[in-house]
């Protein structure tokens, strides 16, 4: 019998270099033999979305169509949330409730989801779920950098058939690379649109320069008003606007790899659950293929859902950014809170802020990319990233 190759291979051992230096996303894929993939598989060594769509979806995306150049091949968008909201999720709990229902139906036999370790509510722990518990028990993002991919090795020695993997761009990247090496029948994957991870202590430094107790943060996001809305312990709501972020301070807080990141949209997932396309309070469900549908289908019947919608001009607001995120302006709060409330009033909303969102992102890591990395420029930048900020002019510099 011959032993696959990558059985031969042996885990990074800990605090060793990883082969995308800097750049390394701390997916997990290295603490495992499939390391052995990696110079194709990570996302930091070798950017394939398009071979990898054409593989995920039957197709790469239409650059000339305006959805699918921003947010990936697709079948079908939409806005929505759970009737009956799980408690303590982070939204209404979809992604958790798509899971259940995968594993109680018995469509998959295990979940790669993320809980947190018992000391440490951010401090990321992936597990292979095979109850409904240990899924609910992962509910709440973790906004921290997370080796998810780090128990693939136990996916291959459980016998695992049939896996559901819950994860963010890079993760969902060198997962699609080696999922032929699995020993799969089926796979299914969820993705969440991610931006802007860090280090846990890059998490510490954020919380204490942005939110008023640091200590009782149980989850926050960037959201469509504008502002940052931090929960806390005892139910209560901080609003901080984007405007008045410490940015001098915070500029070097976020990963290389989030800053040299453009998949955003995390197009090569079946099915994305998010908010960034959706209106104030539901959440952006895009389908991408049949499997997605079929993932969606299961939990239908839970949700309320309706149209996207797209309103508002992001561009000024953009080239705006692009400048004062440069040359790390921070405004006055009251100047910063002002400025939030006229923007959540006339400003982009629907998709048109998801578009806004992405393009902020993806001019500063061109910057970035083309500041610390020139020589990866070229073939690290995709395609229609390069297209999306060819419609901005950017520092000479």
């Amino acid at each position: 019998m011959t032993i696959a190759a990558h059985k031969k291979a042996k885990a990074l051992k800990p605090n060793s270099p990883k082969p995308a230096k800097e750049l390394c996303s701390e997916c997990g894929l290295c603490d495992t033999y499939y390391i052995h993939y990696v110079k194709d598989a990570c996302a930091f060594l070798n950017q394939q979305m398009a071979e990898l769509e054409n593989s995920a979806h039957q197709r790469s995306r239409n650059l000339d169509d305006d959805n699918e150049l921003y947010f990936g091949v697709h079948q079908d968008m939409m806005a929505a949330r759970k009737k009956q909201p799980i408690e303590g999720a982070q939204w209404t709990g979809i992604v958790s409730t798509i899971a259940c229902e995968m594993l109680t139906r018995g469509l998959v036999e295990g979940v790669v989801c993320v809980q947190n370790s018992k000391e440490d509510r951010f401090q990321p722990v992936p597990i292979i779920a095979t109850t409904t518990d240990e899924i609910l028990a992962a509910k709440v993002n973790k906004p921290t950098l997370s080796p998810n991919l780090s128990v693939l090795e136990q996916i291959e020695k459980s016998g695992l058939k049939k896996l559901l993997v819950i994860g963010v761009g890079c993760q969902i990247q060198a997962l699609r690379a080696v999922q032929d090496q699995l020993g799969l029948e089926k796979l299914y994957v969820l993705g969440t649109p991610c931006v802007d991870n860090v280090s846990r202590e890059g998490l510490k430094k954020f919380l204490e320069t942005t939110s008023r107790s640091p200590e009782t943060v149980v989850h926050y996001e960037f959201m469509q008003d504008f502002r940052i809305h931090f929960k806390h312990e005892d139910g209560s709501i901080e609003k901080v606007p984007f405007f008045g972020l410490k940015t001098n301070v915070l500029k070097d807080v976020f990963a290389p790899s989030c800053m040299s990141c453009f998949d955003y949209t995390n197009g090569l997932a079946d099915l994305v659950v998010g908010y960034m396309g959706a209106t104030f309070g539901w959440q952006w469900i895009v389908v991408r293929n049949e499997t997605g549908q079929e993932m969606l289908d299961l939990v239908k019947d839970k949700l309320d859902t309706q149209p996207v919608i797209s309103k508002g001009n992001r561009k000024e607001a953009v080239q705006q950014g692009i400048t004062a995120y440069d040359q790390a302006v921070t405004l006055p709060m009251w100047v910063a809170k002002l400025m939030g409330l006229v923007i959540d009033k006339i400003g982009p909303q629907g998709l048109e802020y998801a578009r806004f969102t992405i393009d902020s992102h993806f001019t500063r890591n061109y910057l970035y990319v083309k500041r610390n990395h020139p020589e990866k420029l070229e073939n690290h930048v995709p395609e229609f990233a390069k297209k999306i900020v060819s419609q901005y002019k950017l520092p000479n510099n």
